[in-house]
């Protein structure tokens, strides 16, 4: 079976002939803005595997950008959407309510765990509309105007995820811009101001948000603050409990809310359903959370929860949207979630995060290029670096090249494009997971040789 296999290329060249042909269609008719570096066409997948149209054998460590935490086609979710395909596919919240996006409300309201008794959820159709959303109704409540975001940060591609995001290398001539989104610095350990000691890092990075309150907008202009736990696009850097502490009480002190953004995070990425229960663990709650990517296995949808009153803030027809909560959505998340928890998805999240873990600090005790490993659960990344700590790109892009050459799919992300991330699926079996660490280590090994 495909989700037992490992990766395999059976083409003398990537991409193979018939990919080829496709991807030639490709670039006569799909924008080259949505850019695609893989020489990889899919057929099907199964697992963490991926077929292309050639009969080439893909280990997937990019999981659709988080998409696949429960990997692909897996056969109860893809049960549940046709059983609901079968019923009807749309009903539109405002016109008809569905069952579905009631029960699925009712489980996020149970397991996110956001401050308040009391709590509500609605559904958006991604990452960058639960953000958004999260904002909207940040600012409805507090009847403030500005947000805080952090260097590093992504929260999307619409106008205003734009603004919030830190690498502007996504917003190319798409401003201006909306006002009132300021940046502070996220807390980037490895890149602290050389010879600082820990104990004054997180006065440091606080110092960062009073800048803010001191030059930007006062801190009863702030509406939330909002923050990855672990920043995905920046560079896979878990969120300091320490300093999230620190970002809780001035929020409190403040009358600021405080959003996490689990679009990435979410949904056992991180070895807990959420990653933000790593700060509940310490007397930290965010009061809205954001959440997308692997909430539905592949179908369209994003959540935001947050306690009643906060929820209960913006003016009628102010947030949800025709697709919003969509009925096959729905049904897939219900399945996901269901899935995950008898599974034990999380354990198996830390069990493989792990692995990675001890293998990637072996690797750099071997290869000097790798300047920093981290993450939370099964979100790993390693960084590389030149001599000292200069970021090194250009041999991560020969890394990643490599990898896809030899049947692993593995993405790029960070501030200075020298981080690769692990995102796959959490399904993965234990000999892929090694066949996978093989590639990688020969991708590095073949990148020193050549530069």
């Amino acid at each position: 079976m495909l989700k037992d296999a490992l990766p395999e290329i059976k083409t003398e060249t990537l991409p193979g002939p018939k990919a080829q042909v496709i991807l030639d269609r490709r670039h006569k008719v799909v924008p080259d803005a949505i850019g695609c570096p893989y020489p990889c066409v899919i057929s099907r997948g199964e697992g963490a595997m991926i077929e292309d149209v050639d009969g080439n054998l893909f280990l997937d460590w990019v999981g659709g950008v988080g998409v696949l935490n429960i990997g692909y086609s897996q056969p109860e979710v893809v049960e549940a959407v046709k059983n609901q395909a079968d019923k009807y596919f749309h009903s539109m919240m405002n016109v008809t309510t569905h069952e579905g996006y009631i029960s699925l409300a009712e489980k996020l309201c149970e397991i996110a765990p956001v401050k308040g008794e009391e709590k509500k959820a609605y559904f958006a159709n991604s990452g960058a509309e639960a953000d958004e959303n999260a904002v909207k109704i940040a600012k409805a409540f507090t009847k403030r105007p500005n947000v805080i975001v952090f260097s590093g940060a992504f929260h999307g591609r619409t106008l205003m995820t734009m603004a919030m995001t830190s690498k502007k290398a996504y917003a190319v001539d798409m401003g201006p811009f909306p006002d009132g989104v300021y940046r502070a610095k996220f807390p980037y350990y490895y890149r602290r101001p050389e010879g600082m000691p820990d104990e004054a890092l997180v006065d440091y990075y606080m110092d960062s948000i009073k800048d803010v309150f001191e030059q930007c907008g006062a801190a009863n202009t702030i509406a939330a603050m909002v923050v990855e736990p672990l920043q995905g696009e920046g560079g896979f850097i878990p969120a300091p409990l320490e300093w999230v502490k620190a970002v809780r009480q001035i929020c409190d002190e403040n009358g600021i809310l405080l959003v996490a953004d689990e679009v990435q995070s979410g949904f056992c990425r991180t070895g807990k359903m959420f990653a933000s229960e790593y700060w509940q663990e310490v007397g930290v709650q965010p009061d809205i959370i954001a959440t997308a990517k692997s909430i539905a296995g592949g179908v369209p949808l994003s959540a935001i929860v947050a306690r009643k009153e906060i929820m209960d803030a913006p003016a009628p027809g102010t947030i949800g949207g025709t697709f919003c909560g969509n009925a096959l959505a729905c049904a897939a998340a219900l399945k996901v979630i269901e899935v995950m928890e008898r599974d034990h998805l999380a354990d198996r999240s830390m069990e493989i995060g792990q692995k990675v873990m001890d293998r990637y600090h072996k690797m750099q005790e071997k290869y000097p290029c790798i300047g920093d490993v981290r993450g939370l659960g099964g979100m790993v990344g390693i960084e590389f670096v030149k001599d000292g700590k200069e970021p090194d790109p250009d041999l991560t892009k020969t890394i990643i090249s490599y990898c896809a050459n030899h049947g692993l799919l593995v993405e790029g992300a960070g501030t200075y494009s020298n981080v690769i991330r692990f995102l796959a699926p959490l399904v993965m079996t234990d000999a892929q997971l090694e066949a996978g660490l093989d590639i990688m280590e020969q991708a590095i090994a073949y990148g020193l040789h050549q530069s």
